[in-house]
C-alpha cells in the first residue's frame, strides 16, 4: 500500500528527539527500532568510524498517527558531506480526532520550544496552532471544525 511520511534529520539529536516524540504519541518503533551507524557496513578501504559516531542514529521509523509515520536519522557532515541547518520552509501537521488530544500534542511537543500560535478558534472555522520544538522542528496542529 502506498504511504507517505516524513524523514527528519538531526546533527546527533536523533535518539533523543525520537524517544521524546515516541513518549508523546505512546507508540513504538518499528522494524529493527533504532539502528545505528555501527550497524552499517564499512565499505573495504574506509576508514573506521570514531566511537561516537558508531552510536549516531543511521534510521529509525515511529507511527504517529492513524499510519502516518516520522522516519529519521542522524547526518553527521563527516559522512554526508554537508552541514545541517535545520530549516524553517516546511512543518508537520498534526490532525488529531478532538480539540483535548489537540492540547494534549500541543502541549507535550511544544514543551522546551517556541510558539509561534497558541491553540485557538480560528477563522476558517477550525482548532489550529503552531510551534517549533525543542529539537527545531516545526509542527502545526488542526482539529477540524465537525460537520453534520
Amino acid at each position: 500500500m502506498a504511504s507517505v511520511s516524513i524523514y527528519l534529520n538531526f546533527d546527533g539529536k536523533t535518539e533523543e528527539a525520537f524517544e521524546f516524540y515516541k513518549s508523546v504519541f505512546g507508540t513504538e518503533y518499528e522494524g529493527n527500532g533504532m539502528m545505528r551507524m555501527e550497524d552499517v557496513p564499512s565499505p573495504e578501504g574506509v576508514p573506521e568510524m570514531s566511537e561516537e559516531m558508531k552510536q549516531q542514529i543511521m534510521h529509525v521509523t515511529l507511527p504517529i498517527l492513524n499510519g502516518f509515520q516520522l522516519m529519521g536519522s542522524d547526518a553527521p557532515e563527516e559522512m554526508t558531506g554537508r552541514k545541517l541547518v535545520m530549516g524553517n520552509s516546511m512543518y508537520i501537521n498534526l490532525e488529531p480526532d478532538s480539540r483535548e488530544e489537540g492540547d494534549r500534542l500541543f502541549k507535550a511537543l511544544s514543551e522546551g520550544g517556541k510558539v509561534e500560535q497558541e491553540m485557538q478558534d480560528m477563522f476558517w472555522g477550525d482548532y489550529w496552532g503552531a510551534f517549533t520544538d525543542k529539537y527545531g522542528i516545526q509542527w502545526m496542529i488542526n482539529v477540524a471544525q465537525k460537520t453534520e
